[in-house]
């Protein structure tokens, strides 16, 4: 069974008496351990998309089933706890909050968990070490650069050790040498089992994911699976942890 089973979601907004079909009768599995890449211009319902998976959004049509679960059937308590426990979310902005430092923003997602304060600590840096940031855990945002701050908001994705990671654009705050870095240490991530689709409009970081979903007009429009076809790149950089400043 896959992780993530869609099946014939649609989602249509009603605007001024127009109806936009932003996902038309659209159906995609993830399986578990997977790195994919979902790409598409601006408006072809990509983010739509991954809203929709991230339990962010419903589908006007259609159903979903996330590690078992039918989403459309659960309750807002529901869907928040399968938001915090089994999704993480990174997006281009960052989203850290500036009066915490690094290790209380990567607390964030337990806070509610019922953890002690010195487990939140545990796991925090934890996930800081993986992202190769443990020692700048008592740094403000501003204190790090830009790539850092993306490491931070992996790490934050990360702690609550999610079944899937969703990454909005990841790169597209980041000079190209951080955004190879910050695919790189997803590859990592990747390689280590760890399920993340990655939403993009550009080509060439779609690239550096197995598979391709490119997203045109709320429908599936190619799907391409380089391992099939022999096509899977070579990791761009030997170690993102100590290039991605």
């Amino acid at each position: 069974m896959a992780l993530i089973e869609v099946r014939n979601v649609s989602k249509i907004y009603h605007l001024g008496g127009e109806e936009i079909r932003a996902l038309d009768d659209l159906s995609l599995d993830i399986d578990g351990g997977e790195f994919i890449a979902i790409i598409g211009p601006s408006g072809s319902g990509k983010s739509t998309l991954m809203h929709i998976l991230g339990c962010l959004d419903s589908p006007s049509k259609g159903t979903i089933r996330l590690d078992g679960t039918m989403i459309e059937k659960a309750t807002p308590h529901q869907l928040s706890r399968i938001r915090n426990q089994k999704i993480g979310f990174v997006f281009q902005f960052f989203n850290l909050l500036p009066k915490l430092n690094v290790l209380q923003n990567v607390e964030l997602p337990m806070i509610y968990s019922g953890l002690s304060g010195r487990e939140r600590r545990e796991r925090s840096m934890q996930a800081l070490k993986l992202v190769g940031l443990e020692n700048r855990a008592n740094h403000r945002p501003m204190q790090i650069s830009g790539g850092q701050q993306q490491r931070v908001a992996i790490a934050r994705a990360l702690v609550n050790n999610p079944k899937i990671i969703f990454a909005d654009e990841p790169t597209g705050n980041l000079d190209s040498n951080t955004g190879d870095a910050i695919l790189e240490l997803f590859r990592q991530l990747s390689r280590e089992g760890r399920t993340i689709a990655l939403v993009t409009h550009d080509p060439e970081i779609a690239a550096v994911t197995p598979r391709r979903i490119e997203i045109r007009d709320g429908k599936i429009a190619r799907q391409v699976d380089a391992r099939l076809a022999g096509l899977d790149r070579q990791p761009r950089l030997a170690n993102p942890l100590t290039q991605a400043t």
